[in-house]
C-alpha cells in the first residue's frame, strides 16, 4: 500500500487556526464584543462609563477596539449581575479577581455580604407575597364596584 501525502492546501489548513480564533486573538469591535461575552453594546458601553472596564483602546476614527481580556471582565461582570451583585461590589470583586495576592476571605465577605442582602430581600418578599395573597382572596372579584384590593391599597399602612 502507498502512503498518501496530503497537498500542500491540506496541510495548510490542519496549521491555520480557524478564522474565528484569528479573530479573536485580533482586536474586535464592540459587536463582536457583545457576542462573545453575552452582553448588549449599550451594557459595554455602560460598563466603560462606570469604569468597571478600563484601558479599552480605539480606532483612529474612535471605535472601541476589545480583545480576549476585555471579553473575560465582561464576562466576569455578567456572571456577578446574574447573581444580583450591586455595582460597587463587582467593582471590589473585580479589583480582588485581578489581584494575585488578594485573600479570600475578602472575596468572600463580598459574598457574605451580598448574601445578607439577598436573604432580607427574600424575606420582604415573603411578606409581600402573604399581604398580596391575603388582598386578592379578600377581593370578591365580581361585578362589584366594593374591592378589598383598592381599598387596602388606599389605607395608610404604618408598617
Amino acid at each position: 500500500m502507498s502512503e498518501v501525502k496530503p497537498s500542500l492546501s491540506v496541510a495548510y489548513m490542519c496549521l491555520t487556526p480557524h478564522p474565528s480564533l484569528l479573530f479573536r486573538e485580533q482586536a474586535m469591535n464592540i459587536g463582536e464584543a457583545a457576542r462573545l461575552s453575552g452582553l448588549s453594546a449599550k451594557m459595554i458601553r455602560h460598563y466603560e462609563d462606570i469604569q468597571l472596564l478600563t484601558s479599552v483602546a480605539r480606532t483612529e476614527a474612535g471605535y472601541r477596539q476589545y480583545d480576549m481580556q476585555h471579553i473575560e471582565v465582561l464576562t466576569f461582570i455578567r456572571q456577578a449581575r446574574v447573581l444580583g451583585f450591586s455595582m460597587a461590589q463587582i467593582h471590589d470583586l473585580l479589583s480582588l479577581w485581578q489581584n494575585p495576592k488578594r485573600a479570600s476571605r475578602a472575596v468572600k465577605q463580598v459574598a457574605q455580604q451580598h448574601l445578607a442582602e439577598v436573604e432580607h430581600k427574600m424575606t420582604e418578599l415573603a411578606a409581600m407575597q402573604t399581604t398580596l395573597k391575603n388582598m386578592i382572596f379578600a377581593c370578591s372579584g365580581d361585578e362589584s364596584s366594593h374591592c378589598a384590593i383598592l381599598e387596602q391599597l388606599s389605607q395608610k399602612n404604618d408598617a
